[in-house]
């Protein structure tokens, strides 16, 4: 059989893309492609099995997707460090002026002092190795006037404080930028997941990637519906206007593309898709399934109610919305697009009533 390999595409989106064309809905990222059985003479090559590929394009979908979600952890850590960052920039500049003035009010005390007769306690603190030490003995003898003292001790604060925030500043930086390696390796795992889920699709013959392409987006159609008239959703309400609010705008997203990292309005991952949707019921949800888990009340999936949400997986990589019926809504993986699915298709971590 020859295996037809495709040359690497640049980019995330790109790799998504192409996916999509030739996975459609299949899943997940990761082992290489299974060696291909090589026919006697005279005789076929034995096909590549299409239930093992799906299986293991399956879990390369599924490694994909728990790094993206580690990819959006960084990405929101990043924003918060950036914030931080930029506010002790700030405060150290201010913290700087301040100082500086307060230098120049002391050096103009002293100054003038000095040319009184004798050298000031301004004057002895500048020059003195121990200023915390000078300033109690000037304190105790009473050779400073109380505006002096006053000024010394905030010249003594201001710097303490522009000393904290320095350090504070270069930690925050540091934590920065091992943020900004663990993007980077995050990004470069989901494309290499996506990249060996490609060269396995392609390593099945035309014939076979063909029938498994329309296999899958045959029961990709039966599954994902933009209305309510083909499935039963019952008749359980929301819990909460709100809930009722961020269903709708879910289910107004079925039929949009999965892609990494996404947080709508056109395409959409699993927990960009519940970001989404929620700020327009006017909610904030966290960025990632880890932290959406941990987003309201949990609850019981006997006691799920329309627009609650459903972590799937142990490490609750995976989040969609509870529509009714036992039927949630979610964004699934590269190629498929947002749709309703059975509650029981994934393991079922927790249900969260936000």
């Amino acid at each position: 059989m020859t295996v037809h390999r495709r040359p690497p595409l640049p980019g995330v989106r790109r790799i998504a893309r192409a996916l999509a064309v030739t996975a459609a809905a299949t899943t997940a990222l990761g082992v290489t492609v299974a060696g291909s059985a090589q026919a006697l003479p005279g005789q076929p090559a034995e096909p590549v099995a299409k239930n093992d590929v799906k299986a293991q394009v399956d879990q390369l979908y599924d490694e994909a997707e728990q790094a993206s979600e580690r990819y959006n952890a960084a990405q929101e850590d990043q924003r918060r460090l950036q914030t931080e960052a930029a506010a002790l920039q700030s405060q150290i500049a201010g913290g700087q002026e301040e100082l500086n003035r307060l230098r120049q009010d002391l050096g103009a005390l002293a100054g003038a002092q000095y040319r009184s007769g004798g050298m000031g306690p301004g004057v002895q603190l500048m020059l003195d190795s121990d200023p915390d030490g000078y300033l109690a003995r000037a304190r105790a003898l009473g050779q400073a006037t109380d505006r002096q003292n006053d000024t010394l001790r905030q010249v003594l604060d201001r710097q303490r404080r522009l000393d904290q925030r320095r350090a504070e500043a270069t930690a925050k930086l540091a934590e920065l930028e091992e943020v900004r390696r663990s993007l980077a390796e995050s990004k470069s795992e989901i494309r290499q997941r996506l990249l060996k889920a490609q060269r396995l699709l392609s390593g099945l013959g035309a014939a076979e990637r063909a029938r498994m392409v329309a296999d899958d987006a045959r029961a990709a159609e039966q599954r994902a519906t933009r209305g309510t008239d083909r499935l039963d959703l019952g008749s359980l309400p929301p819990s909460s206007d709100r809930a009722a609010a961020a269903l709708a705008a879910a289910v107004s997203k079925i039929g949009s593309p999965y892609v990494y990292g996404s947080t709508g309005p056109r395409t959409f991952d699993c927990s960009g898709l519940m970001y989404w949707s929620w700020r327009q019921a006017g909610v904030t949800l966290p960025r990632t399934s880890q932290a959406q888990a941990h987003a309201g009340q949990r609850i019981s999936l006997a006691d799920a109610r329309p627009g609650d949400l459903v972590i799937f997986y142990k490490d609750m990589h995976h989040v969609g919305m509870y529509a009714g019926g036992g039927v949630v809504v979610h964004a699934p993986y590269p190629g498929a697009q947002v749709r309703y699915e059975s509650v029981n298709a994934m393991p079922v971590a927790g249900v969260v009533r936000v």
